[in-house]
C-alpha cells in the first residue's frame, strides 16, 4: 500500500531544476561575486559578477535579485555581448511568477546570443533552452519538454563543450521520465548523468541532485536496498555543510525511503529536520515538499487526523497550491485521509473537486494542442502564399525581360512553368497528405499504448486482489480456524470434566457458538478463495458456489454446457468472482425464490446467464448507483474484453447476459 500511494504523489512534487546548481557554501560563493563586484575589475567584469548576484538571489529575494540584475545593465554600456546574457539573467529573475514573459525573454535572448560563434554563447543558448523547456513543463507540455531537452539544451552544451550541463539535462530528462512513473527509463539517464559529471570531475553540488534522484527512482521502483548507499553518500558530503539547502533533497529522500519501509517514525524525525531547516532558510516551497513527506507518512502510519491536518495546511500555501498537480494531489490526498476518518462527506466533495480539477486539466491540455496546430496551419499557409506570391513575381520579370523572344519561346517556357508548378503543387498536396496520415498513426500508436497500459495495470490490479484474498483466506482458514478448534477442543475436555451441571451447559453453550463461528469463518474463507475452485476447476466451483447459498426460500439451478476445464486460472477466476457478485445481489437486493445459472462456452468465447423471478428494478437508474457490487462486475467484464446486457422488469425478475473473451 506505501509504495502504490507514494508513487501516485511523487508526479506531483518532483520537479527538474530551474534555478542555478549553487556551490555547497553559498555565502563564500556570494561574496567573492561581491568582492569582483567592488574590486577595481573593468565594468564589464562587474556586469558579469552582478548578473551572477542577480541568478544567485532570484530564489531568495526578488527585489535583491532585480537591483542587481539592473545595476549590470547600466555596467554593460551597450555592449552586445553583454546585451546578450542580460536576456537570459532578466528571464531567470522572472522565472515562474511570470513564466509567459519569462518565455519571451529567453528566446529573445536566444536570438541574440546566435551572433555570437563561442563556446560561451552556445553554453547560455543551451541554458536559455533548458529554462524555457523547464517553463513549457510547468504549463503541463511534457512532448515539448523533452523535445528541447533532447533537440536544442543537449546539442547546444555539447556544442559549448561543457560535460557538466551535459550531465544535467540528462538528470533533468531522467527526473521528467520518473514524476511520469517511468521508473526503468528514468534509471538510464540517471545513470549516465552520474557517469557524465564523474568523468568531468564535477563538484559536489552537481552530482548531489544525481544521487538524490536516483535513491528516490530506487525507492518508488521497488529496489530500496539500492537506494541506501547514495543516500548515505549524501549525507556524507554534505556534513561539513550543515546550512546548505542540499540537505531538504536529502531529508526528503530518506523520508521517503523510510516511509517506504514502513518505518513511519523514524521518517518522521528526519522530515521535521527538514522542515526546521527549510523555515530557517525560508525556503517556502522545500519546505511544503516536506509537509508533504510529512502526509505521506501519517497517513500510512494510519495517523488520519494528522494527516488531514498536514493537507489543509497546504491549502493555503500559495506556492504549493500554485501548480496544477499539486492541487489535484492535495485533493485526491484528502479524499482518502477522509475515507481513512470514516468521514463520507467531505470526502466526498474533495473527491468531487479532484475530479473536476482532473478535467479541467485534460481540457486545457486540449485546448493547447489545438492552439498549437493552429498556428501550425497558420504558418503553412502564411508560407505558401509567400511562396505563390515569390513564383508570380519571377514570372512577371521573366516576362518583362523577354519580351523580344519569338511567341514560340513564350509559350513553351509558359507551359515549362505550369507543369512544373503543377508537379510542385501534387508533390506537396502528396506531402501534407502522407504528413497528415502519419500524425494520424502517431495518435493511434499512442492511444494503443495507453490502452495497453490500462490493462496492464487492471491485470495487475485484479491479480493483486486475488492474490490478497488468497492470502486472508489461507491466514483464516489455518491460523483463525485452527486456533478457534482448539480453542474448542479445549473447552470439550473440561466440559467432560465439569460435574456442576449449571457450569456443563454454560461451557457447552460456549462450544456450539464456538462451532458455529469456526463454520462461519471456513465459510468466509471458501468465498474468498474457494478451494474447489483451484482443485477442480470452474465448473465444480459454481456447483458448490450455488449450493451453498441455495436457502429453503430461493432454489439455484445451476445448468453448465461445455467448459473447458483448461481455461487459463486468471480467466476462471474472474468468472468465478462475477457469478459470485451477480448471485449475492440477487440473493440481497431481488428477494427471490429462484435462480436460473447458465453457463456455456464456445471457444474463446464464454457465456454466461443469471435469471431470477425477484421484485426487479429501472434498469435507466442502474448508473446512478455507486454500489461497489455492480461495478466490480462491470469493470470485470470489461478486463476481459467482454459485455454486459441487463434486462429487468419491477415485480417481474431480472435476466442478466454476459458474454466474456477468455482466451489466455
Amino acid at each position: 500500500m506505501v509504495k502504490l500511494f507514494y508513487t501516485c504523489c511523487l508526479i506531483c512534487v518532483a520537479f527538474c531544476s530551474y534555478a542555478q546548481v549553487l556551490p555547497l557554501n553559498e555565502q563564500r560563493y556570494a561574496d567573492s561575486l561581491k568582492n569582483r563586484l567592488q574590486s577595481n575589475n573593468p565594468d564589464a567584469e562587474k556586469a558579469k559578477a552582478s548578473f551572477l548576484l542577480s541568478e544567485y538571489w532570484s530564489a531568495k529575494d526578488s527585489t535583491q535579485a532585480n537591483q542587481y540584475l539592473q545595476q549590470g545593465l547600466q555596467l554593460s554600456h551597450n555592449d552586445p555581448w553583454l546585451l546578450a546574457i542580460y536576456g537570459y539573467y532578466h528571464a531567470h529573475v522572472l522565472g515562474r511568477a511570470h513564466i509567459d514573459e519569462a518565455a519571451r525573454s529567453y528566446l529573445q535572448a536566444d536570438s541574440l546570443l546566435k551572433a555570437f560563434k563561442t563556446k560561451e554563447a552556445s553554453l547560455f543558448r543551451a541554458k536559455c533552452w533548458h529554462n524555457y523547456a523547464v517553463l513549457q513543463k510547468l504549463k503541463d507540455d511534457h512532448k515539448a519538454y523533452t523535445d528541447i531537452l533532447l533537440n536544442k539544451a543537449i546539442p547546444l552544451a555539447r556544442e559549448a563543450g561543457d560535460s557538466i550541463y551535459v550531465g544535467k539535462n540528462y538528470l533533468d530528462l531522467a527526473i521528467a521520465f520518473k514524476n511520469l512513473v517511468e521508473f526503468p527509463q528514468a534509471e538510464p539517464y540517471i545513470l549516465r548523468a552520474i557517469d557524465v559529471l564523474r568523468h568531468a570531475h564535477a563538484p559536489a553540488e552537481q552530482l548531489l541532485p544525481a544521487y538524490h534522484t536516483l535513491s528516490e527512482n530506487y525507492v518508488l521502483s521497488g529496489q530500496s536496498d539500492k537506494a541506501k548507499p547514495f543516500l548515505d553518500s549524501i549525507r556524507i558530503l554534505l556534513t561539513p555543510y550543515p546550512e546548505s539547502d542540499a540537505w531538504l533533497d536529502y531529508y526528503a529522500a530518506t523520508g521517503m525511503y523510510l516511509t517506504v519501509a514502513e518505518k513511519f517514525d523514524e521518517s518522521l524525525v528526519q522530515i521535521e529536520k527538514g522542515i526546521t531547516l527549510a523555515r530557517k532558510l525560508k525556503e517556502a516551497y522545500p519546505e511544503q515538499r516536506l509537509l508533504l513527506q510529512k502526509f505521506y507518512a501519517l497517513y500510512n502510519r494510519k495517523s488520519f487526523a494528522d494527516a488531514r491536518d498536514v493537507l489543509l495546511n497546504l491549502t493555503g500555501k500559495k506556492e504549493f497550491m500554485a501548480l496544477t498537480a499539486n492541487r489535484l494531489q492535495l485533493c485526491y490526498g484528502l479524499a482518502e485521509t477522509y475515507v481513512g476518518l470514516n468521514d463520507m462527506k467531505p470526502a466526498y466533495q474533495w473527491l468531487k473537486q479532484y475530479a473536476a480539477l482532473s478535467d479541467s486539466v485534460s481540457s486545457s491540455k486540449l485546448v493547447s494542442d489545438v492552439n498549437a496546430l493552429e498556428v501550425k496551419f497558420h504558418n503553412a499557409e502564411n508560407q505558401q502564399k509567400i511562396a505563390e506570391l515569390e513564383a508570380f513575381k519571377q514570372k512577371a520579370a521573366l516576362r518583362e525581360s523577354n519580351q523580344r523572344l519569338t511567341n514560340w519561346l513564350l509559350g513553351s517556357l509558359s507551359l515549362f512553368l505550369l507543369i512544373t508548378f503543377a508537379f510542385l503543387w501534387y508533390y506537396y498536396k502528396n506531402k501534407q497528405k502522407l504528413a497528415a496520415q502519419k500524425e494520424i498513426n502517431h495518435h493511434q500508436q499512442m492511444k494503443e499504448m495507453q490502452q495497453q497500459q490500462q490493462l496492464h495495470m487492471a491485470q495487475a490490479l485484479l491479480e493483486g486482489q486475488e492474490q490478497e484474498r488468497s492470502r486472508v483466506a489461507r491466514d483464516l482458514h489455518d491460523g483463525l480456524g485452527g486456533m478457534l478448534a482448539a480453542v474448542k477442543i479445549k473447552l470439550s475436555g473440561h466440559a467432560g470434566e465439569e460435574t456442576n451441571g449449571f457450569h456443563y451447559n454454560k461451557l457447552e453453550g460456549v462450544i456450539d457458538q464456538l462451532d458455529q463461528s469456526v463454520h462461519e469463518l471456513r465459510r468466509i474463507a471458501r468465498n474468498m478463495m474457494p478451494e474447489s475452485l483451484l482443485k477442480f476447476g470452474l465448473e465444480t466451483a459454481l456447483k458448490d458456489l450455488c449450493e451453498s447459498m441455495m436457502t429453503t426460500e430461493m432454489q439455484i439451478e445451476f445448468q453448465a454446457f461445455s467448459i473447458d476445464s483448461g481455461m487459463p486460472m486468471s480467466a476462471q477466476v474472474a468468472i468465478y468472482r462475477i457469478i459470485q457478485e451477480a448471485l449475492s445481489n440477487a440473493l440481497r437486493h431481488a428477494k427471490a425464490s429462484r435462480i436460473i445459472l447458465q453457463c456455456s462456452q464456445n471457444d474463446k468465447m464464454f457465456f454466461i446467464t443469471v435469471e431470477d423471478n425477484g421484485k426487479g428494478f429501472d434498469v435507466n437508474k442502474l448508473h446512478q448507483h455507486k454500489g461497489i457490487g455492480f461495478s466490480n462486475i462491470r469493470n470485470r467484464v470489461e478486463y476481459m474484453k467482454g459485455k454486459l446486457e441487463v434486462s429487468s422488469t419491477i415485480n417481474e425478475g431480472t435476466v442478466i447476459n454476459i458474454e466474456l473473451n477468455v482466451e489466455g
